[in-house]
């Protein structure tokens, strides 16, 4: 496990790395009045104790986040990495599994909303190439909005071996394309699924999309060519649950 720690910003994310008992944080950078916005948030708990709390100005808070022209809102916070969770022993837990599966996604931003809408959703997790993904991340933490202390993030070296290890035991992968042969609501969406997406400029690599047992589309106005990668894999994981709802 890395043991590296690594700085965030961001009431949400700050927040929630503190309520998350799995996540360990060495020291968290506050104003006074975030201090107090915290015990109001968690009054029942006492989120700082235990950590090593320094006060701050908002201004000197600013060299946190300067560099990214991102907003601290008076919340900054040093941690550790998350144990990762292993692949093949989470998928012996559960049955009717979701996963988002991310190729040649990059932007943090991107990534960061795309892991927001994943748990706002009830995704299981995301598989990931371990390199393209920016673990230590500001922008990335923070347009999670603390979302990213409950979702598995599943970082793998190889994206396409995955996916044919994980079409062996019985998942469905589901490329998304705009030029895709279905329609999202055209398919039944049952049993273990990978919902695959592509890179925010080139889409999927050629090879990773013969992995893809349909390409779906998402039916939009013709007048707009595509959607951004995290608007596209919200409105999909809204779909599916919504329809799980039904369902149950």
């Amino acid at each position: 496990m890395n043991k590296s720690s690594f700085f965030i910003i961001g009431q949400h994310a700050v927040i929630e790395a503190l309520r998350n008992p799995k996540r360990k944080v060495l020291r968290v950078f506050l104003t006074e009045e975030s201090k107090k916005n915290i015990h109001r948030k968690s009054p029942k708990k006492d989120l700082l104790r235990d950590i090593k709390v320094y006060f701050k100005t908002k201004k000197e808070l600013d060299k946190y986040s300067t560099k990214e022209n991102l907003l601290h809102q008076g919340y900054v916070a040093e941690i550790e990495h998350l144990e990762n969770p292993v692949l093949k022993d989470f998928i012996n837990t559960k049955d009717n599994i979701t996963f988002a599966c991310l190729d040649g996604v990059t932007d943090p931003r991107n990534i960061g909303s795309l892991i927001r809408s994943a748990v706002s959703f009830g995704v299981d997790g995301i598989i990931i190439k371990e390199r393209n993904f920016p673990s230590e991340s500001k922008l990335m933490f923070k347009a999670a909005s603390g979302a990213i202390e409950y979702i598995n993030i599943f970082k793998v070296s190889n994206i396409n071996s995955t996916l044919k290890n994980l079409k062996n035991k019985n998942f469905w992968v589901y490329g998304f394309d705009g030029k895709g042969e279905k329609k999202l609501t055209d398919i039944e969406w049952k049993g273990n699924n990978i919902l695959l997406f592509g890179s925010e400029g080139s889409g999927m690599h050629h090879h990773t999309s013969k992995y893809a047992d349909f390409l779906v589309k998402i039916d939009i106005d013709k007048k707009i060519e595509s959607l951004n990668i995290s608007n596209s894999a919200a409105i999909v994981f809204h779909y599916l649950s919504y329809l799980k709802k039904r369902v149950d």
